[in-house]
């Protein structure tokens, strides 16, 4: 399953930044201590959470970051990438499976956890780098063609054929 090695550093580099602006030492700023033992914790409980077959079950997040070919093309493309972030954000996603559907069990993220799991995909960076990127056109940002960012909530056509055949299903407002 793929991992980003930065993945929750994000804390703790504003920590040692925060210490080196106010001319600390880092290596001795109990801040910076504290934030990099709270990220060696909530690390472990992570990989311990990850390597439980019961949190593989019906789990999108899973289901991404294990599947090679759409690893792949998130890391050949910033603009998938972000098209798979903007569609976890505020959208529920179904396993398109009998008992799922039946019980009604679905899936869903929060904005921060769905750039984390692209970090994850393409195995660089940590949240930060994709949160809030469907909104950066609206503050005047261009990008160049052929990036292709669409707001948070939005699921592309090859988003959701991609998403059908690992399974999943939007679940529709409707």
């Amino acid at each position: 399953m793929n991992k980003s090695p930065e993945r929750g550093t994000f804390r703790s580099q504003c920590s040692i930044e925060d210490a080196v602006t106010a001319g600390q030492d880092p290596a001795t700023d109990e801040g910076v201590q504290r934030a990099m033992e709270i990220e060696h914790m909530i690390t472990e409980h992570k990989d311990q959470r990850e390597s439980d077959p019961k949190w593989q079950e019906n789990n999108l997040e899973y289901d991404l970051r294990s599947t090679e070919w759409i690893c792949n093309k998130a890391k050949a493309s910033d603009a998938y990438a972000q098209n798979i972030y903007a569609a976890l954000c505020n959208q529920d996603w179904q396993k398109n499976e009998v008992w799922p559907l039946l019980k009604g069990e679905h899936w869903g993220c929060s904005w921060r956890y769905a750039g984390g799991i692209v970090a994850d995909m393409r195995e660089q960076g940590d949240y930060i780098d994709w949160y809030c990127s469907g909104i950066r056109g609206e503050q005047g940002i261009d990008y160049e063609p052929p990036l292709t960012f669409v707001s948070e909530s939005t699921v592309t056509d090859e988003i959701r054929e991609d998403f059908f055949k690992l399974g999943w299903i939007p679940i529709d407002d409707e």
